[in-house]
């Protein structure tokens, strides 16, 4: 699903709502969580799940072409935890054996 199919559906399940205003909400609340994350802040969305930002140190890599060392600068990556309703509902419930949660970078 992409950003206008959300707006699209949400639209749809709340006609009394304006799609403009429906786009300004979205909107707002994707300018929020990466606000919160540009901050070093986690956004923890209780049900689905939570953000976060990783860091990947500098290192020295390989160019893939050549095979010389190519230098690698630090960065951040976002990342994301699933929260474990969203994980039961994509599953079909609960597995007795599955006590560890599924991590995901973004």
């Amino acid at each position: 699903m992409i950003k206008s199919e959300l707006i699209a559906r949400l639209a749809e399940k709340n006609p009394h709502l304006y799609q403009r205003d429906i786009e300004r909400i979205v909107g707002c609340i994707f300018d929020e969580i990466t606000a919160a994350l540009a901050r070093g802040d986690r956004v923890e969305l209780r049900g689905f799940g939570a953000f976060s930002v990783k860091e990947r140190p500098a290192r020295t890599g390989r160019n893939p072409r050549t095979g010389d060392a190519v230098s690698v600068a630090q960065k951040f990556v976002p990342f994301f935890k699933t929260g474990k309703e969203l994980r039961e509902s994509l599953n079909g419930g609960a597995h007795p054996d599955d006590d560890h949660e599924d991590e995901h970078e973004a």
